[in-house]
């Protein structure tokens, strides 16, 4: 039977303490006892039910926490106040100083930045390899390395990891797949393929506002419970707690996720078309032309589409910023980071979100100065905004 991710959030019930359709928000830091020995068991993790300090878990945190398990199909989940929140303590929870991490180049700046400048400080290094290339990727796995990195479709170059095939490998060699999910929720579920454990930055198309930061760790009872550990838990320790507030806005907004990745895919699916058949170099999963099209298509949740993000190449910066420029004064979308927005969002990956990046290694993976990374919005006329898209580009000699 097909996994259908959005049925497992709609089948998720929650009333609030007066009974209200939305779960009341835990908005305490700190939590009262009625005897001093259920504090200590429940300091020690052995009180279920029981809430000591929202540090260490809430019960808006824990809704939220047990709607994205459920959408991922993993046993339970931590939210964490960022996506870099999320990625971090995976990380450091299963590595030691002289452990290693295979991660696939093409990924999102701030943990390129993570796996290269800042864990080898913690004496952990990184590989990084071109995740398309299989025979790449077992290649650079020594006895010291514990995770395979990658993302479901990459942050810029939109790659599409193998999940299955990497999943193989990582078995093979005693490995944890780490599968940051952030740009194909609902579309790719990467447990039913094998991942043992899902990340997402919530900021992104899970929340769907801009208005939130935020990330999930999904995988096993045991996983979320080393992480949350008082000890020894990276996610404790660490200290990147959501806040319920914004935990309770989150999981408002990922009710109507299914309806907005159904929209966001196929209005990136139009415009790549649209540029394509006008000569752009595009790139969108989508994409006949896409090198991992039919591998996507072969993985994904049908309903859901290809995703919202799809690039094109203008030939130089000067171009793509003049462009982005043009589009935002007539108010085709936002000159700005991040994705997920109602409104469309665009920037030049090179020199913004992936300039962690050095250079040279950009143009190793092919990461050029005139890429345009489009994460498109929720337009109701697709149509006219392809027309207007089109004029601007005209208008700058682009097309």
């Amino acid at each position: 039977m097909a996994f259908k991710p959005a049925n497992h959030i709609q089948d998720l019930q929650y009333f609030g303490e007066f009974g209200g359709v939305n779960p009341s928000i835990s908005d305490s830091s700190t939590y009262t006892f009625l005897s001093a020995k259920t504090m200590f068991d429940t300091f020690e993790g052995n009180a279920d039910g029981c809430y000591l300090y929202s540090r260490h878990s809430s019960p808006s945190n824990l809704y939220l926490g047990e709607a994205l398990a459920a959408m991922e199909g993993t046993e339970t989940a931590t939210v964490t106040a960022s996506g870099m929140g999320a990625i971090t303590p995976v990380i450091l929870q299963h590595c030691n100083a002289g452990d290693h991490v295979v991660s696939s180049r093409t990924i999102y700046g701030g943990t390129y930045a993570f796996l290269k400048n800042f864990t080898p400080r913690l004496g952990i290094n990184t590989s990084f390899v071109n995740i398309t290339k299989l025979e790449s990727v077992e290649a650079a796995i020594t006895p010291n390395t514990k995770i395979l990195f990658c993302e479901s479709v990459s942050n810029p170059l939109l790659e599409v990891a193998d999940i299955k095939c990497l999943a193989a490998i990582a078995k093979k060699h005693d490995l944890k797949l780490v599968v940051d999910n952030t740009f194909s929720p609902l579309s790719i579920s990467p447990t039913t393929l094998g991942a043992d454990i899902v990340i997402h930055s919530l900021t992104k198309f899970i929340n769907g506002s801009s208005d939130t930061v935020g990330g999930v760790v999904c995988g096993s009872q045991e996983l979320i419970d080393d992480l949350r550990n008082v000890n020894s838990g990276a996610a404790m320790l660490l200290g990147a707690t959501m806040d319920s507030m914004r935990s309770a806005s989150v999981l408002k907004n990922l009710r109507t996720l299914h309806i907005r990745m159904m929209q966001h895919s196929y209005n990136a699916n139009y415009l790549a078309e649209k540029f394509e058949n006008d000569g752009l170099k595009t790139v969108y999963p989508g994409l006949a032309s896409h090198p991992s099209h039919q591998l996507f298509t072969s993985m994904m949740n049908n309903k859901y589409g290809y995703g919202g993000m799809l690039t094109i190449d203008v030939g130089s910066l000067d171009k793509a910023n003049a462009l982005m420029e043009l589009m935002q004064e007539r108010n085709l979308g936002y000159l700005a980071v991040s994705l997920g927005f109602y409104k469309t969002l665009f920037s030049a990956p090179g020199s913004s979100t992936s300039s962690e990046i050095p250079e040279e290694e950009q143009e190793a993976m092919g990461l050029s100065d005139g890429l345009i990374r489009f994460s498109i919005g929720l337009d109701a006329d697709i149509e006219r905004t392809y027309k207007m898209m089109n004029s601007c580009m005209k208008e700058l000699g682009i097309l």
